[in-house]
């Protein structure tokens, strides 16, 4: 079986992924490509097109004649994101009622496997995919084109979860009840499963 060598971007961009997801470039960091280069023993023509790679993710932002860095995300943000995003995913809660997402099984156990010293954007990608096949599974293209233009801010507020949950296990068994709920219905239940588990704090600003 062949398997595809990782480009230098490509390791690049997961490189600097993992270190903004897991919070240790902290918002508002620049990430002057020269630097970048230098720090990554790569040309900058690499680190360009990585760059672009996350801003089109919207894990960093570029403004002309500024070093791409990455955005703030205030709790403002994140409340006015939570607003939109709540109905969304309880109108998902509803249409999966009685079903079992295989996929968003296969992520929670992902995320349950990781050792207590991961690094948190893996738990970012865990929590993040479970979701995903959630919203995948109602068979809504709409629906899934809403949920993707909310997706970068929901990664970034997600970094801020690392101080709010220490213990990772209490993330596993929060997304194990909602997904048990989801199953088990009412419709009722499974909207309210999903409720609560968006009303968690974000952790100071």
């Amino acid at each position: 079986m062949r398997i595809n060598p990782v480009s230098a971007v490509e390791a690049l961009v997961g490189a600097l992924r993992r270190r903004v997801l897991s919070g240790e470039i902290q918002p508002g960091t620049s990430l002057p490509e020269q630097e970048i280069a230098a720090s990554y023993g790569v040309a900058r023509p690499t680190v360009r097109e990585a760059l672009a790679v996350l801003v089109h993710e919207g894990l960093l932002r570029r403004e002309r004649n500024r070093s791409a860095y990455v955005p703030l995300v205030s709790l403002e943000d994140l409340d006015d994101l939570m607003y939109v995003r709540r109905p969304l995913e309880e109108l998902m809660a509803s249409a999966l009622v009685g079903r079992r997402v295989e996929a968003a099984d296969a992520a929670l156990a992902r995320m349950a496997a990781l050792p207590a010293d991961a690094p948190w954007a893996e738990s970012v990608a865990a929590h993040m995919a479970l979701h995903q096949a959630l919203v995948e599974a109602v068979g809504s293209p709409r629906l899934e084109r809403l949920y993707a233009a909310l997706a970068a801010e929901m990664r970034l507020g997600l970094v801020r979860l690392r101080d709010v949950y220490t213990d990772r296990e209490l993330l596993v068994r929060e997304h194990r009840e909602l997904l048990d709920a989801i199953e088990r219905g009412p419709e009722e239940s499974a909207r309210a499963a999903m409720a609560a588990h968006l009303s968690h704090s974000w952790g100071a600003d």
